[in-house]
């Protein structure tokens, strides 16, 4: 699950620097997102909290090699990718859409990965 694990640093890649600017200056995060909504500076805050915490549970997941979740990753985010899809439905904010851009990144990446990977791991196993 090499293909799959490698993918996986790009979500850590935009979750864990994402969040922390959305926790230090959530006001400017936004504006480099392409928001033209107003949040307040709590809820974007609470977002980034989440958006940190969850960047570290996948760095534990890749730091213990837990292959096991992988594919979990991938029912996290095509859950996310339908309530921001909703989301951007009820306001219209582009904030959204480039979020839907940045996860679909990863969606793309992980299921290639990991359909590579089991289709490796299948012919090994006939191999055998």
């Amino acid at each position: 699950m090499e293909r799959t694990r490698l993918s996986l640093f790009y979500l850590v890649a935009y979750l864990i620097p994402s969040g922390i600017m959305l926790l230090i200056a959530p006001r400017f995060a936004l504006k480099l997102l392409l928001s033209n909504g107003d949040y307040g500076d709590v809820f974007p805050r609470a977002a980034g909290m989440l958006a940190v915490g969850l960047g570290f549970m996948i760095v534990q997941m890749l730091r213990l090699r837990l292959s096991e979740l992988y594919s979990a990753t991938l029912f996290v985010r095509s859950f996310f990718f339908v309530c921001l899809l909703s989301l951007y439905n009820l306001n219209h904010d582009p904030f959204f859409l480039v979020l839907l851009v940045i996860l679909s990144i990863g969606i793309v990446l992980t299921t290639t990965g990991y359909i590579l990977d089991k289709q490796d791991a299948l012919k090994s196993s006939q191999e055998s």
